[in-house]
């Protein structure tokens, strides 16, 4: 059985930093992209970054570049998100999803169909 957990998410100051870990099991995590997805109150989903099954390819949302870095640990099926000066827009919940197809491309889906599997998602607030 596929299962993608979240954790690291939480209260915190503007300006503040967060790490976001999701474990991944029941499946191959090394040979499948990956992305963290948020959901802001009200708002529909928004894809955040993105990296390949190798670790080595990532892109982002532009208003999270130079601020947010995705990585991984495929050794501990651990997928990664290291959120550095955050705003208060960046207030979601953060799901970690798993790229349906297989292999080293990096994958920057868009729409929620091209995941096959979804954590349950961690809270963040950003608020003083």
């Amino acid at each position: 059985e596929v299962q993608l957990v979240e954790s690291g998410g939480g209260l915190v100051q503007p300006g503040g930093s967060l790490r976001l870990s999701c474990a991944a099991s029941g499946f191959t995590f090394s040979n499948y992209a990956m992305s963290w997805v948020r959901q802001a109150p009200g708002k529909g989903l928004e894809w955040v970054s993105h990296i390949n099954s190798g670790g080595y390819s990532t892109a982002y949302l532009d208003s999270v570049k130079g601020r947010f870095t995705i990585s991984r640990d495929n050794a501990k099926n651990t997928l990664f998100l290291q959120m550095n000066s955050l705003k208060p827009e960046d207030t979601a919940v953060y799901y970690c999803a798993k790229y349906w197809a297989s292999g080293p491309r990096l994958r920057i889906g868009v729409r929620k169909e091209e995941y096959d599997y979804w954590g349950q998602g961690t809270q963040v607030t950003v608020s003083s």
